[in-house]
């Protein structure tokens, strides 16, 4: 019983275990059946270790089984079918169940990638199968150049699956679809990235992954206002100096690196508690070539009979001070104003009644002397 697997870098063939996993091997048979693999990717790679796929999202969240598929109202997961006597993840080339806990399998399975026992995972994951033709597919896999969350920068997917012999009943809601064609939007763009990246050294791969990861964690913390902004940078004229004597002062230091240029600030880090030293200072220069000159020229410098550690600072505190307290400024400002405009006095109406008042007496008057004339009219 096995199934072919056309890759974007080679073809594998597995044989399943039927009779020591019936349930999960049958699964995955169907899945196959129903093209449900078609552009999944290797999302997780972990060298010498195992590779993950068998999810559409191709992030790890995904997966369900054909039942499920078929028939939303039934489990979207299948119990744990374990063979503890006969099979072990003792060589390169196993598929199992990539379960998160037990009795939670889907479609997700990995493929184990070293001639190794793998005992840690014995006991967890349901072995269905094994690649018997294939192998140097399995070595490239591998051998791919992922960034730190295990994802390859060039995708490694299933392109198209074949049953080459199905011993299970199909179910009777189960069509066989078409073979899908178009790649999915965002697979295409990462092939499309990846291009770029082919005429690149893995040196060069590898400083890109880790600036980009830099990137991405300097974003989150913008986002969560843990940076003033995403890129920022820490200063080129400070140094770190670290290994001190307990004993060293301030003055001590600065009087020593002050002859490669004029110091701005030397401060030795100390307990908030006690006021001692924690044995690390942070010096300042007014320019970047000083500090490079008091870098070349004092590491493993003896100072108070400690050889010290020099190095550039790569700290942000200075401008995430700065950047704090423009946001508490701002805060300030806007709760003084608030409060100015609600302890403002009203305005005073006492006049504009008053006269309002003596407009009416005025008026009253007038009304009754009218009245007065007219009388005295008509009596004469």
């Amino acid at each position: 019983m096995a199934v072919f697997i056309e890759t974007n870098i080679g073809d594998i063939v597995i044989d399943l275990y039927i009779k020591e996993a019936p349930k999960i091997s049958s699964n995955f048979i169907k899945l196959c059946k129903m093209k449900y693999y078609h552009f999944c990717t290797f999302f997780n790679i972990q060298k010498d270790y195992i590779a993950v796929a068998g999810d559409p999202t191709n992030t790890g969240s995904g997966g369900t089984t054909i039942e499920h598929l078929l028939d939303p109202s039934k489990p979207a997961t299948l119990p744990d079918e374990l063979a503890p006597d006969t099979l072990k993840h003792n060589a390169k080339g196993l598929v199992a169940t990539a379960n998160p806990g037990p009795n939670l399998n889907n479609s997700q399975f990995y493929v184990t990638l070293v001639d190794q026992e793998l005992t840690y995972l014995d006991n967890k994951h349901t072995i269905f199968g094994k690649i018997v033709e294939g192998l140097d597919v399995v070595d490239k896999i591998n051998k791919a150049f992922c960034d730190k969350e295990g994802k390859p920068l060039k995708p490694i997917y299933i392109q198209h699956t074949y049953v080459l012999h199905d011993p299970f009943d199909d179910p009777s809601d189960l069509v066989v679809p078409d073979s899908p064609t178009n790649i999915p939007q965002e697979l295409a763009f990462e092939l499309e990235l990846a291009k770029e990246t082919e005429k690149k050294t893995d040196e060069e791969l590898k400083k890109e992954t880790e600036e980009r990861q830099a990137k991405k964690r300097a974003t989150v913390l913008w986002m969560v206002d843990d940076l003033p902004d995403v890129d920022v940078k820490p200063p080129e004229n400070v140094l770190f100096v670290c290994k001190l004597n307990p004993v060293t002062q301030e003055e001590d230091l600065e009087l020593i690196f002050s002859r490669f240029g004029p110091i701005t600030s030397c401060n030795i880090v100390r307990d908030k508690q006690t006021g001692d030293s924690l044995q690390y200072a942070f010096i300042e220069y007014n320019s970047k070539e000083d500090c490079e000159n008091a870098y070349f020229q004092m590491q493993n410098a003896l100072i108070d009979g400690r050889r010290v550690h020099v190095d550039f600072s790569q700290s942000v505190v200075k401008q995430w001070v700065g950047f704090r307290k423009k946001q508490l400024e701002e805060i300030t400002r806007k709760v003084v104003t608030e409060e100015l405009e609600k302890t403002e006095k009203p305005k005073d109406n006492t006049k504009d009644d008053h006269k309002k008042s003596h407009s009416g007496d005025r008026n009253r008057r007038n009304r009754s002397r009218s009245r007065d004339r007219k009388r005295h009219k008509y009596k004469h």
